[in-house]
């Protein structure tokens, strides 16, 4: 296998490891207060899987932290912990770091701008 097939496989193998995650992710989520048999299995099956210290499957879930350079315990704690909230819970603390992000953001760009202009703002006078 030369340097390029090589960079291919081990991307590949990423993704696929991300793609994993990210279908536990969902399931843990969506069907975590699920009443039809099907759903409770698909939320048992996603938690099984977070909750497993096996290592034996390539994309176990140590494995797929280990691919993907994330602290298992803590990414685990936080799978668990937003599938606890459910859908509103998550979709609620989504929105406020979305919030808090795009207050930080305009901060750092207001605060840049107004340092940037070197003068003083000029107060604005009605003719009447």
């Amino acid at each position: 296998m030369n340097a390029a097939d090589n960079y291919q496989f081990e991307t590949s193998r990423r993704d696929l490891a991300a793609g994993i995650l990210e279908q536990a992710t969902l399931d843990l989520r969506r069907f975590h207060g699920a009443t039809s048999a099907v759903e409770r299995e698909l939320y048992h099956d996603a938690y099984r899987w977070v909750i497993s210290d096996d290592c034996s499957w390539p994309f176990s879930f140590l494995n797929v932290c280990q691919l993907l350079k994330l602290a298992p315990e803590i990414l685990r704690q936080d799978l668990l912990d937003d599938a606890s909230l459910g859908l509103f819970g998550y979709l609620s603390r989504r929105c406020a770091r979305a919030a808090r992000s795009l207050q930080n953001f305009s901060n750092r760009v207001f605060t840049k701008n107004r340092r940037s202009t070197g003068a003083d703002p000029v107060p604005l006078t009605h003719a009447y």
